[in-house]
């Protein structure tokens, strides 16, 4: 079986000798003959110069323009014997410089035999003509290429990728872009899927050196497409082959260029069974050319299935298990494993190796499709004798008609996105900042600004007031006489308010540290740092802001209010004065001989004023230590208030925002992992 490919080789010495036996063991030599056999005159030619869709003739496999008829005049054994698929293209051009006779005959013949409708194909094989063997067809993109349905997200899906960009926007300011990058990418990449074809399933096939991919993969055309052999490696490109029209798009943004699309053979039953599968052959994934094994990780991210290939030496291959499959757990359900050349096994080994490797996949995490469960798919098959060959179509042809690949691969790579992302969004404890947090920070600042020692000295100076107001006319003399005898404390009270200042900022610090660390206990490492942050900016100037507040909701300015009773006391104390006086005078009077003697009363009036002062001052102070306390109260409740609104509005205000910014995106992650309540 001869395929006529366009693919580049790295080895071409051998190519006439792989002609030979082809098309001239069946055609004989008709380049001496210069005519067309049977076979040519029922092949339909209808290569488009337009391979990329853009309206310019492009250059198919790095040769001349070719027209849309241009290869009517070239003989099918002439294109088989040709070196490089650049001779055919130029042979194309020149036959159709010669005469435009031959094209417009091919026209005609390709319209009655009816082209693919998307004119993807430069070569068209009629299946029903005798002795010639099946020839590959090739994939180019044309102008009237029809355009497929776009796919369709369920809305499970939709909301979990809204949900996903979502999280990645509110995230961007608080984690850096290496962390985000693979949720990036799966958004970019489930957009694109999107756009394209939702009635094309594209599945790759992938293995390692020597598994038999490349033979699987002709197995399933029906013709030879990928070159297969001893050499290493044998497959140096992806090669994409279409089983149904509209998947040019798709095939496009794998960056599989036109000269590497084919067309499997022509089959009802096959093309049926099959409809919708876009077939790519992956180079070796162990191969030793680095450029061939970063083409298997692009395209592999790409496809919406792939098939594993396996062979009975490197099934447990710790390569393929560590770096692709364990990895892959999470797409089981769009995943196929499938052992080849198990006609290499004697006996009941195949059944053996079988049951190791579900085992192997097992350990990797990936679930086995089995009794009806969604999951991997396990095969075992010979694509050299066709063993085997049919179950991988029928399993194959279900899982395409189904449609709902391509769904399914963005789904699980959203689940692997945000299992990725769980260590920087998912806690084990509760979070947050309790009332009990608050009510202790609003504390500490509150002694960090003397609400308490403000509170006494408000207090003082309503007793001090009273004093004054109800105290003995001698009693504060005397205390004005002690206040001008103590002697001045010189730079002490200003050494002493510098330290209390030093203090007062420790405590703020000490306080904001503590909120912080409690509000932060929990959180993943960079929310927890961003709530921090926060703490620490917000701090800044906070304790010359409470020294401002201090001022100005300490003590007020003035004298502290007097009581209704006020008035009564300083007149009793003044009766009291008063009678001190006249007595004073009347003993007096008597003594110099102006009055009459009568000690009786001026001393009953002496005594009386004298033990009625003092009586009168203890009576108001007794009185007065209710509303001097109620008053000191007062004035350390408003410093408590006016500091907690401070620190609320500086510290807990950006910290709290910082939470809720936590809990959003928290719900928002569990939206993505399809956990409305979010995660813990």
């Amino acid at each position: 079986m001869t395929a006529v490919t366009d693919q580049d080789h790295t080895d071409h010495t051998d190519h006439a000798d792989h002609s030979d036996h082809g098309a001239h063991s069946d055609h004989g030599d008709h380049g001496d003959h210069g005519e067309h056999c049977d076979h040519c005159d029922h092949a339909e030619e209808t290569v488009s110069g337009d391979v990329d869709g853009d309206g310019d003739e492009d250059e198919v496999g790095g040769g001349a323009p070719v027209e849309g008829d241009a290869l009517d005049a070239v003989e099918v054994e002439d294109v088989v014997e040709a070196a490089e698929p650049e001779e055919v293209v130029n042979r194309a051009a020149r036959t159709d410089a010669a005469g435009s006779a031959g094209r417009a005959d091919s026209a005609d013949r390709s319209d009655s035999a009816g082209a693919w409708d998307d004119g993807l194909i430069a070569r068209r094989v009629n299946e029903t003509t005798g002795g010639g063997e099946p020839v590959a067809v090739v994939e180019a993109r044309g102008a009237g290429a029809p355009v497929a349905a776009p796919l369709a997200y369920d809305g499970s899906l939709r909301s979990r990728l809204d949900a996903l960009r979502e999280l990645v926007g509110l995230s961007r300011t608080r984690l850096d872009s290496r962390t985000l990058a693979e949720a990036g990418r799966v958004l970019d990449e489930a957009a694109a899927r999107r756009r394209l074809s939702g009635q094309h399933t594209v599945v790759a096939i992938a293995g390692a050196t020597g598994s038999g991919k490349s033979q699987l993969f002709n197995a399933l055309a029906g013709v030879t497409i990928s070159e297969t052999g001893v050499r290493r490696p044998t497959t140096a490109a992806p090669i994409a082959c279409s089983w149904s029209d509209g998947s040019a798009s798709l095939i496009e943004r794998l960056g599989i260029p036109p000269r590497l699309r084919r067309r499997p053979l022509q089959s009802a039953e096959a093309e049926a069974q099959l409809r919708g599968l876009v077939l790519v052959d992956l180079p070796d994934h162990d191969s030793a050319a680095v450029a061939h094994r970063e083409q298997v990780d692009r395209v592999l991210a790409l496809v919406d299935a792939v098939i594993w290939v396996v062979d009975p030496e490197k099934y447990a291959d710790a390569m393929l298990h560590e770096r692709y499959l364990r990895p892959m757990a999470g797409h089981a359900e769009v995943m196929f494993v499938v052992l080849n050349q198990i006609d290499r096994l004697p006996g009941e080994a195949t059944e053996q190796v079988l049951d190791d490797l579900r085992r192997l996949l097992d350990e990797d995490g990936i679930a086995l499709g089995e009794y009806g469960e969604p999951g991997a798919t396990v095969l075992a098959l010979s694509a050299l004798t066709g063993d085997g060959m049919g179950e991988l179509r029928e399993a194959l042809g279900q899982f395409v008609a189904e449609r709902g690949a391509p769904a399914r691969r963005i789904s699980a790579d959203v689940d692997a996105a945000a299992w990725g992302l769980r260590p920087v969004y998912a806690t084990g404890r509760r979070t947050g900042l309790s009332e009990e947090a608050r009510d202790e920070f609003a504390v500490r600042l509150a002694d960090a600004v003397g609400a308490t020692a403000a509170g006494e000295a408000a207090e003082r100076a309503w007793l001090r007031n009273a004093n004054r107001a109800c105290g003995t006319p001698w009693l504060r003399l005397w205390r004005w006489y002690q206040d001008r005898l103590e002697p001045t404390t010189g730079r002490f009270p200003l050494r002493a308010q510098a330290e209390e200042e030093a203090t007062a900022r420790q405590r703020v610090e000490q306080a904001v540290r503590t909120v912080a660390d409690r509000a932060s206990a929990g959180l993943p490492a960079p929310w927890a740092q961003a709530v921090r942050e926060a703490a620490v900016r917000g701090s800044q100037g906070l304790p010359e802001a409470l020294d401002e507040l201090a001022a100005r909701a300490g003590l007020p300015p003035g004298r502290p209010p007097r009581p209704g009773w006020w008035p009564a006391a300083v007149f009793a104390q003044a009766s009291m004065t008063l009678l001190q006086v006249v007595g004073g005078l009347w003993l007096v009077g008597q003594i110099v001989g102006f009055m009459a003697p009568n000690l009786g009363v001026p001393v009953l009036l002496m005594v009386a004023g004298i033990i009625g002062g003092p009586l009168v001052e203890w009576s108001c102070r007794m009185a007065a230590r209710g509303p001097a306390r109620r008053y000191g109260m007062d004035a350390e409740r408003r410093l408590r208030e006016a500091a907690a609104g401070c620190g609320r509005a500086r510290v807990l205000d950006p910290v709290a925002a910082e939470l809720l910014r936590y809990r959003e995106v928290r719900e928002q992650y569990g939206r993505v992992l399809g956990v409305e309540a979010g995660v813990g």
